[in-house]
């Protein structure tokens, strides 16, 4: 088990520690208040090994030995159950044990049950798919001669047993119509209804590429405060620093009142997962409807997150940050820090008071040499000003500011290929396929590793925005080779090029049903 420590992208975390027979999760946020998600809770979490396959070590540890059991499931062979130690590629099994139930004056009672047993399940795969990746490769017997790097390769799933809490009437049902879990036995079934003794429900599963193609806004959040002009989370008008979440303080922060003689709106910005109320912060995209721009048909889009928001946040264990997505503030005039109290689910170490707005940062980076030759945007500030301010009234497009522990690295676009000046050369574009253009403006935080690791989520957050999307495409200069030779090592393939009238340009594509997971 290589994680002890599981830190949502609501910002609460809990501590992993290995139990017999499972896995314990403690909640490290016991000072939160009507929490909907229980303190604490155990799952039973073991791994299934046919008689006539080997075991991964021969001779067992002395710990282990006197541990595995028999156990005879519904029409299944008899199979060796060992105790769960890294992860498999299919046979890892787990439920519900125990769940901690605090007094009701500590805790709010869950209103919806089922909803609450969905978020420790949500919490438990969270943590349990972010350990090593198993091998993926299949071992059977028509490929018994194949190398191992021919081999055909299988999906990584984990198995939900019918067994603890849930043994429920019907639980199983929801779960799996909120689709979190899923079964390959689509049939209606020969029994009328459903019993505790039911097999209908006995084969459940989740895949990783299901389970990082949830919104997890569905089954986690974190309650605002009542008086949000009291407490209000950072305002579009504050600094790129105070309006981004860190690992101090994964949450955004307070804002102070609007500066004197500045008349700006009042946005509450704690993060994608803040709910005023125990309900969760995801609604689905809207139904298609259609409109027409410079007599091209496509949907209405909705409206992109305003200014300052943050619509994307994710611990990225690898290099121990917070990497997170919002949009830009225009307004370069910046009010200073105020010392307001937090809802933060851990404490804040207050950043500098004179950091750049936006605007500051974006004149830095389109002056850079490097940046300059790819995007043409170098001069005075009034020149990007009026750049910003062209992306932001964009009707297909939105941009963005990466940023590292709150601290911003870089300058995105999101948007939709079909209106965009790139769905006209291709031809053929999908209502929903979605396009990204990518600008790295801090030399620390340039290299491989990171552009992996923020492609990754930037495509992850195409698919949770709607799930219609399923392909995202870039289209770097043809000479940009170290950049297609990222996409391509991230999951992208060239599909062609595509001739701008300012440049030749690489189409580069990744499809939906080949995309796995996001760099952890």
């Amino acid at each position: 088990m290589r994680n002890t420590i599981c830190r949502l992208p609501n910002g609460q975390s809990y501590t992993v520690t290995p139990v017999f027979g499972g896995v314990n999760f403690k909640s490290n946020d016991m000072h939160l208040k009507d929490s909907i998600i229980p303190p604490g809770w155990t799952i039973v979490l073991y791994t299934n090994q046919n008689p006539d396959q080997p075991a991964q070590d021969s001779v067992p540890p002395e710990e282990e030995r006197g541990r595995s059991r028999y156990t005879q499931g519904e029409a299944e062979e008899k199979t060796r159950t060992t105790r769960f130690t890294t992860p498999t590629l299919s046979d890892d099994c787990f439920y519900i044990s125990f769940i901690v139930n605090p007094p009701s004056t500590d805790f709010k009672p869950p209103v919806s049950p089922t909803r609450q047993i969905a978020m420790m399940i949500w919490v438990s795969l969270y943590w349990y798919f972010h350990e090593p990746e198993p091998d993926l490769h299949l071992q059977t017997d028509a490929a018994s001669r194949t190398p191992l790097t021919g081999k055909p390769k299988g999906e990584w799933r984990i198995h939900l047993k019918r067994e603890g809490i849930f043994k429920g009437r019907n639980l199983l049902q929801k779960l799996e119509r909120m689709g979190l879990i899923a079964s390959e036995e689509s049939s209606v079934g020969l029994e009328p209804s459903e019993t505790r003794e039911s097999g209908a429900w006995s084969r459940m599963f989740v895949s990783r590429r299901s389970f990082w193609q949830i919104d997890p806004r569905l089954f986690v959040f974190t309650l605002v405060p009542a008086n949000p002009l009291h407490s209000a989370p950072s305002s579009p008008f504050l600094s790129p620093r105070f309006a981004s979440p860190s690992r101090e303080s994964p949450l955004p922060g307070e804002s102070p009142a609007s500066p004197a003689g500045k008349d700006f709106p009042l946005h509450t910005n704690e993060g994608p997962f803040a709910s005023s109320s125990h309900l969760p912060t995801y609604f689905p995209p809207p139904p298609t409807q259609y409109t027409f721009t410079n007599g091209l048909r496509h949907p209405v889009r909705p409206k992109p997150p305003h200014q300052g928001e943050v619509f994307y946040i994710r611990f990225i264990p690898s290099v121990g940050q917070y990497l997170s997505f919002r949009v830009p503030v225009l307004s370069s005039a910046m009010p200073k820090r105020g010392h307001g109290h937090s809802h933060s689910t851990s404490s804040i170490e207050q950043p500098p008071q004179n950091t750049p707005s936006d605007l500051d940062l974006l004149h830095k980076w389109m002056n850079d040499p490097r940046v300059n030759a790819a995007w043409g945007e170098g001069g005075p500030k009034e020149k990007q000003e009026e750049f910003l301010r062209n992306n932001l009234t964009s009707r297909h497009s939105f941009p963005v500011i990466g940023c590292w522990d709150g601290k911003p690295f870089g300058y995105f676009e999101i948007y939709w290929v079909k209106e965009d000046r790139l769905g006209a050369l291709i031809g053929g574009a999908d209502n929903y396929d979605r396009g990204i253009h990518l600008l790295v403006g801090e030399q620390e935080y340039r290299g491989s590793h990171r552009v992996a690791i923020w492609l990754s989520a930037l495509v992850h957050y195409c698919w949770l925005a709607d799930p219609r999307t399923q392909t995202v495409m870039l289209e770097p200069r043809v000479d940009n080779e170290k950049i297609i030779q990222y996409l391509q090592n991230a999951g992208f393939y060239k599909e062609g090029e595509v001739t701008f009238p300012h440049k030749q340009s690489a189409l580069m594509k990744i499809k939906r049903d080949s995309w796995e997971s996001p760099v952890l």
